[in-house]
Parts: structure tokens; C-alpha cells; sequence
């Protein structure tokens, strides 16, 4: 079985910084592209940052410039670091990832159960 576990929520107050892990473990072959997506309160789940394997990086227009998304392989781990923060990006953060299970063709997608980012004013 695969687990995706994401740390690194918190209280932030506007204008400061975090730093979001998800860490992917169990019996992993490989995995292919990586994403953070985050759900506010009374809003549907929407997609913040992607990363494939090979590094390439997208993002939603609201974060870009203040969100970076990066990923090391070695540790099976995609980060995304928060900088200026603001009250908006209030909400659960959710990993996403396309993993190839050892024994098993294809991929299946898997998600975290999420961590909370409250940013205040």
C-alpha cells in the first residue's frame, strides 16, 4: 500500500512564511508527477502547484511568485514553500501523486489527507 502524509501546516500570519511536506512511502516503484492542491472553506479543490519528475514546475495564477514547488526524488518528498502568505490562502492542503506500484503496471493516482494553513491578518 501507498501512504502520502503532508506536514508543515500552521497558523502564518500574512506576510511570513511556511514550508509544506508530503512525504510518499510504502511499496513505490516509481512516481511520476507531483501536486499540491488546497480547499477553502465552502470552495471546491483547486490545483496550486504541479511538478513532473523531471522538474517541471506549473502554477496557479494566484500563487505564482510567492509559492515554489520542488521535489527530492532520493526521499520520495515534494515541498512547497509559502512565502508571503496571505489571508486567501487559507485552507487544507492536499498532495497528490502518480505512482507506479512495484508488480503492477500502470499508475494510480493517490492523495494525503491534508494539512491546514491558516494564514491571519
Amino acid at each position: 500500500q501507498v501512504q502520502l502524509v503532508e506536514s508543515g501546516g500552521g497558523l502564518v500570519q500574512d506576510g511570513g512564511s511556511l514550508r509544506l511536506s508530503c512525504a510518499a512511502s510504502g511499496n513505490i516503484w516509481n512516481i511520476n508527477d507531483m501536486a499540491w492542491y488546497r480547499q477553502a472553506p465552502g470552495k471546491q479543490r483547486e490545483l496550486v502547484a504541479r511538478i513532473t519528475s523531471g522538474g517541471k514546475t506549473t502554477y496557479a495564477d494566484s500563487v505564482k511568485g510567492r509559492f515554489t514547488v520542488f521535489r527530492d526524488n532520493a526521499k520520495n518528498t515534494m515541498y512547497l514553500q509559502i512565502e508571503s502568505p496571505k489571508p486567501n490562502d487559507t485552507a487544507v492542503y492536499y498532495c497528490y501523486a502518480l505512482i507506479s506500484i512495484r508488480g503492477r503496471a500502470g499508475t494510480m493516482p493517490y492523495w494525503g489527507e491534508g494539512t491546514q494553513v491558516t494564514v491571519s491578518s
